[in-house]
């Protein structure tokens, strides 16, 4: 079955799949960095003396950072799953992206811009927050140095969920039968955060519901978003 015929994303085996492999990744980059500390640590303490101390402490803090960070990316790795519980996938083509601040956003970071789901004419800018893990995406969101054979590689874009909520991105996996790269894209107001304006929450009902069984945090009662004249 073509992954845009599946009810939702979930049901396409291939996601399935690239979701497990996904999750085993980043446990497995989780339990790698913690090892590495701990073995760095034993060495330190079991085979060397006190004066090697300075050069083994910028290499304990640097593998407790990227401990710390894999074990940030749990949450938004499970929230992946949710995404694609409620959402079908959508083939996107030519999609609007940028590097540059984009107005709409208070974010300073990467965009699409994507249809409003109950409005195809309205465009949603949704930010790519950039962390460790958008390198590969940074390459190839599309400048006039980019390469075409790298900005085709998200051609079409696999994209599901809301862009007034919350989104999954991913480019096509070898063999073009699923996706790869999975990446989870949010509004601020969406993640809960403090002083994030609310983004085209003028949804209806059912969108509403469907956000927040897709892990958004969306208020009981929304007011209708404000159209700039």
């Amino acid at each position: 079955m073509h992954p845009t015929e599946c009810t939702t994303a979930w049901d396409h085996p291939p996601t399935r799949r690239a979701w497990v492999r996904h999750m085993i990744a980043t446990v497995l980059r989780l339990v790698g960095w913690v090892a590495a500390w701990i073995a760095l640590l034993g060495v330190l303490v079991s085979f060397l003396s006190p004066g090697f101390t300075f050069l083994f402490v910028p290499l304990l803090v640097y593998a407790a950072f990227r401990a710390v960070l894999q074990l940030a990316y749990l949450g938004p790795s499970i929230q992946i799953q949710r995404v694609l519980w409620q959402y079908p996938w959508q083939f996107l083509t030519d999609v609007p992206r940028g590097r540059n601040k984009h107005p709409g956003l208070q974010d300073d970071a990467m965009w699409f811009e994507l249809p409003n789901p109950e409005d195809p004419e309205e465009r949603i800018p949704l930010p790519f927050l950039s962390t460790m893990r958008t390198f590969w995406w940074m390459r190839r969101f599309g400048t006039t140095r980019t390469k075409p054979e790298l900005k085709a590689q998200i051609e079409p874009l696999w994209f599901a969920g809301d862009p007034r909520f919350v989104a999954v991105v991913a480019a096509t996996g070898r063999g073009g039968k699923g996706p790869k790269r999975l990446h989870l894209l949010y509004q601020r107001a969406a993640a809960g955060r403090r002083g994030a304006d609310p983004v085209h929450w003028d949804a209806c009902p059912a969108a509403l519901e469907r956000a927040r069984r897709a892990g958004a945090h969306v208020p009981e009662s929304v007011p209708p978003f404000p159209r700039p004249n």
